[in-house]
């Protein structure tokens, strides 16, 4: 199927003289008549949203005692380290399976 042949240069003159006409304030629409102009729209002012910022979750520091299978076998206070390592080394002894200190943050619930 044959295809229409586009002559870029009348494309582009109609184009220029709608431009000329509507920068003169006339319109004119396919039939080459002058239309009147409306008033453009104005849009409405977005409302900003109201959602509310997330408080930042307070944590607190905790020394845990861990096996292996890192599950958690004792909790103590930050302050208690000495206590959680003596806690993991008697719970290592006597060929058990290594225990081991780590840090862990937990949530303040007030």
């Amino acid at each position: 199927m044959a295809r229409k042949v586009v002559n870029r240069k009348e494309l582009r003159a109609e184009a220029e003289a709608a431009e000329a006409l509507a920068a003169a304030g006339e319109l004119v629409d396919a039939e080459g008549k002058k239309v009147k102009a409306k008033a453009a729209k104005k849009a409405p002012a977005k409302r900003k949203s109201r959602a509310k910022t997330q408080e930042v979750e307070r944590r607190k520091l905790f020394w845990g005692v861990f096996n292996q299978a890192l599950k958690r076998v004792a909790l103590f206070d930050h302050t208690q380290r000495k206590a959680a390592e003596t806690k993991a080394a008697e719970l290592s002894t006597g060929g058990k399976s290594p225990h081991f200190v780590m840090k862990v943050k937990e949530a303040i619930t007030e």
